[in-house]
């Protein structure tokens, strides 16, 4: 594999395959590295999604953890919260498709770009770069009562580990996330 200007090429015996890189994607939960779902970025099934560098919301936003399984919700209620941390990450065409089921867009979670804090490379300056986000848009206003978080970690201090679901529960939790 070898990657140049933002264009990843995949040799295989049988043919080349040019895959371009343009999207850039913050997450903030399970799917940053040493979270439960990292792998579906790391997945080539899923498409290419290569680590770019750590980054801030440019907004405050609530990042809290709900449902019985735990799940990291970036409530889109802008200038509540915290500014929230994660990852910023360059995907193809195809991830950012695989990520969009994964986050039930836009039933659930909606896709939006934001600025996002980043470290110019090579340097303490700082830049902001334009990112997805997935955000809970349509959720219940008592959520942002909830406890309120700057970082998300499934094995953090809070004690709510993240826990695998099947699809279909987890769908009827969300449901009662959401604004009815």
């Amino acid at each position: 594999m070898t990657h140049l200007l933002g264009t990843i090429f995949i040799r295989t015996k049988i043919q080349t395959k040019i895959r371009t890189m343009n999207h850039k994607v913050f997450v903030y939960g399970t799917l940053k590295r040493n979270e439960p779902n990292h792998h579906w970025l790391t997945n080539p099934e899923h498409g290419i999604g290569k680590f770019i560098t750590e980054g801030t919301t440019k907004t405050k936003y609530p990042l809290i953890i709900g449902t019985k399984y735990n799940i990291p919700f970036l409530l889109y209620s802008p200038g509540d919260g915290h500014y929230v941390r994660g990852e910023v990450y360059e995907v193809d065409d195809t991830m950012l498709s695989k990520l969009d089921i994964l986050e039930d867009h836009p039933n659930y979670y909606v896709r939006e770009i934001d600025d996002i804090i980043v470290n110019k490379s090579e340097s303490s300056d700082r830049e902001t770069v334009k990112c997805w986000v997935y955000f809970l848009k349509n959720f219940r206003p008592d959520l942002l009562s909830k406890e309120q978080f700057e970082n998300y970690s499934s094995m953090g201090s809070h004690g709510l580990r993240y826990l695998e679901s099947n699809n279909e529960s987890t769908i009827d939790d969300l449901d009662d996330m959401v604004r009815k």
